[in-house]
């Protein structure tokens, strides 16, 4: 071997200018990112833009009509849950009815995409320790805060385009689309940011994303509720929101009012917000210490708890925070059922011209025929539905967010089973369902009896609450088989599909979806408790739950972790 000293030739990178390194390093960021979201990414803006187009269909096959139009319009200002659930009417053309129908769900969609992305890259690096690592190398510790924010961008102005194809696809304005594509992917990265700035405040990744979805929900309802208080003017098809409204980016999403006004000015308070908090974001970063929250963790306890002796006990313990919210948001919503229950059966009864609205409300969740107070409640509680699903599907996140930070694999060096560790997860899930139903049912039947409703209407809660049982118990079996199979697609898979088969299943009969596309989201199969009662849906439901454990259970035993 030769001793002689080699001259080294000073590489590519090396001979760049401090800002060509820095856009270098910036390029790679944001690529990794790229490549590790890239399947996520690719099912959430495919699913967001085809519920655009699928809405704008089904609005032009059902209320292809002026006449039909402008009932539903009227229908939906007399019932104020409808414009808690729906949007802002802005008119009765095809165009506006349909931004009527589907913005907010789709704004709710590209608020959860965003804050998820948002605490993935940032709270979630610093607890794995790759952000760290990544923080010795030259891009330190603010160039990957950058990157994210600049990723977040370009995902959403893909967002806003493909929305915007979506409804152009299926014969509405252009210009008026993309006005309807900017308010969806303004609403996003406005919520970006506030995942991004609630990942420094929070110290776990678990606590960041429970508030930001927190944080979402509160603004749809926020949204909601100004929009059910608002004023109505013009013709009577047109709805000027109330102060709520404007305390929620969705709502500001609806202020850009396309197809009738086209007002891009509201983008200017989305923008706004995202700077705003982006901004401290940044100022927090730079005096924080890396994996620590402004928010300290709480000081544990000397000896462990008792029940903290055996893995059920364990599960518990790191989810009953997020069970608990679940619940109390299905005993709010469970509230609203049983206190205007009665009060929308008698207004309608007592008003022909509103008689519309029954054959709505019958065609929402799995539908029924029978007295319009029960109506209301099963729909009501097939919203309580979707809660309890995704509590359950909150059980299986946490199964592989357990896998991923490899905090499982040094449980399973004692002496713990595969399935017996896989079980308690889902036993937690089962309590949680069953927690945020019978919280729903409790509220519903307390505040139906306060308002004077007939002794009946209690039952008529529980009966709705059991309904959707199986269709949350189905969502946790066969996600639970998901995990085990492809454990690295379960986040994204379990979220997009309770969001498509939520907004499918319940509001796909409402507007004439095929009944193909309509069965395949388990809400509408939920057994029937209105008139004719009909579990044979619920049935199938068990069964393949059932079988799904079964399959979880033999398939763990077989498979190498999957860590990272």
């Amino acid at each position: 071997m030769s001793t002689a000293t080699a001259r080294v030739e000073p590489t590519t990178l090396d001979a760049r200018t401090p800002r060509a390194r820095t856009g270098a390093t910036l390029r790679a960021l944001i690529r990794q990112r790229l490549r590790r979201d890239r399947w996520q990414l690719l099912i959430w803006l495919v699913c967001i833009p085809l519920l655009a187009l699928f809405s704008a269909v089904s609005i032009h096959q059902t209320f292809g009509s002026d006449a039909s139009r402008v009932q539903l319009i009227r229908l939906a200002i007399a019932d104020p849950t409808i414009l808690v659930l729906r949007g802002l009417p802005q008119g009765t053309s095809l165009a506006s009815v349909t931004f009527f129908e589907i913005f907010s769900f789709l704004a709710l969609l590209a608020g959860l995409m965003n804050t998820f992305l948002a605490v993935r890259h940032s709270r979630a690096e610093e607890e794995s320790g790759r952000a760290e690592l990544i923080a010795s190398t030259a891009a330190g510790r603010l160039l990957p805060t950058a990157a994210t924010v600049l990723y977040a961008t370009l995902v959403d102005i893909v967002l806003a385009v493909l929305t915007a194809c979506g409804f152009a696809v299926a014969g509405l304005p252009l210009a008026g689309s993309f006005v309807a594509g900017a308010a969806t992917g303004g609403a996003g990265l406005a919520f970006f940011a506030v995942g991004l700035l609630l990942a420094q405040v929070f110290s776990t990744s678990r606590g960041a994303n429970g508030f930001s979805s927190a944080v979402v929900v509160l603004a749809f309802l926020l949204r909601g509720i100004g929009d059910s208080t608002g004023t109505v003017f013009g013709d009577g098809t047109h709805v000027r929101s109330a102060w709520p409204t404007w305390l929620s980016p969705i709502g500001w999403g609806e202020q850009f009012a396309p197809y009738t006004a086209d007002d891009l000015r509201p983008l200017l308070l989305q923008l706004g917000l995202a700077a705003v908090l982006v901004l401290a974001v940044f100022a927090l970063q730079s005096v924080r210490d890396t994996g620590a929250g402004i928010i300290p963790e709480r000081a544990g306890r000397a000896d462990a708890a008792a029940m903290l002796s055996g893995t059920l006990g364990l599960a518990w313990r790191l989810q009953w925070p997020t069970v608990l919210g679940w619940a109390l948001g299905g005993a709010l919503t469970g509230l609203l059922a049983g206190s205007l229950g009665s009060v929308v059966g008698s207004s309608i009864a007592n008003d022909p011209s509103l008689s519309g609205i029954r054959d709505a409300i019958g065609h929402i969740g799995a539908g029924g025929s029978g007295p319009l107070t029960q109506l209301f409640i099963s729909a009501i509680f097939s919203i309580v539905g979707v809660l309890a699903a995704a509590c359950a599907v909150q059980a299986v996140v946490r199964l592989r967010q357990e896998e991923a930070a490899g905090t499982a694999e040094l449980l399973l060096a004692t002496p713990v089973s595969r399935a017996r560790w896989l079980f308690s997860f889902v036993a937690v899930g089962l309590i949680a369902v069953v927690a945020v139903l019978l919280a729903a049912a409790v509220a519903s039947g307390l505040s139906a009896a306060a308002a004077g409703a007939d002794a009946s209407t209690i039952g008529d809660s529980f009966a709705a609450a059991t309904a959707q049982l199986p269709v949350a118990l189905v969502y946790l079996g066969v996600l639970t088989l998901l995990f085990v199979v492809l454990p690295s697609w379960t986040v994204p898979v379990a979220w997009a599909t309770l969001g498509v088969g939520a907004f499918v299943g319940i509001f796909g009969g409402l507007m004439n979806f095929p009944d193909a596309i309509r069965h395949l989201s388990p809400f509408a199969d939920a057994p029937v408790v209105v008139g004719s009662a009909d579990w044979t849906g619920g049935y199938w439901m068990l069964g393949i739950t059932a079988a799904a454990l079964v399959g979880a259970a033999a398939l763990i035993r077989r498979r190498d972790f999957a860590i990272g």
